[in-house]
């Protein structure tokens, strides 16, 4: 993973990016030099090479999001809803959308599973104990549910995940996705 090779393949990417989040070029580029700067003193840390875009987003979304709000600091902007609220709702939006259409789209047994648990809020302990299955084999059907789960989602979109795995970011693959 040299640098000089990954920055050459995604820097017009990331630049689009940043021009489609924020309007003044002058400060477009002062972010593209941030991220450049970021992106050499903390591409040893990506693990893997198929995880090099994902990672170069989620620093150039970081760098929008506290580029408007020192912006938003400084202009004292009250009430005033900045990009980075509205489109981290709107994905969360979309996102929640498909959920059921796509739990729905899984095996019974693992449909049901997760809209006990995942949509509803039940415990899985109490799960378990309500369909007579060892809590053990539970979190094993639930982590395998949530598997096929995130593999649905990841055959109509691309996915940007942070450290934990928590979706930061989505694109559908394709506008004929039949998932939601």
């Amino acid at each position: 993973m040299d640098i000089q090779t990954v920055w050459q393949a995604y820097r017009d990417n990331i630049k689009a990016f940043l021009k489609a989040k924020v309007s003044n070029p002058d400060d477009v580029d002062d972010l593209l030099q941030e991220i450049l700067i970021k992106t050499f003193d903390n591409l040893h840390s990506v693990q893997s090479e198929a995880k090099i875009k994902s990672w170069l987003y989620q620093v150039a979304n970081n760098a929008i999001i506290d580029f408007y709000r020192k912006r938003g600091r400084v202009a004292q902007l009250e009430g005033e809803a900045l990009w980075y609220q509205q489109d981290e709702e709107s994905n969360e939006q979309a996102l929640s959308r498909c959920i059921e259409p796509f739990i729905n789209a899984l095996p019974e047994d693992s449909s049901a599973l997760l809209t006990a648990i995942d949509l509803h809020g039940q415990s899985q302990k109490q799960y378990a104990a309500e369909h007579g299955i060892s809590y053990s084999t539970l979190k094993s059907r639930v982590q395998k549910s949530r598997e096929r789960l995130r593999g649905l989602y990841e055959e109509c979109c691309h996915l940007s995940l942070d450290k934990q795995g928590n979706v930061v970011d989505f694109e559908p693959k394709d506008s004929n996705c039949k998932g939601c």
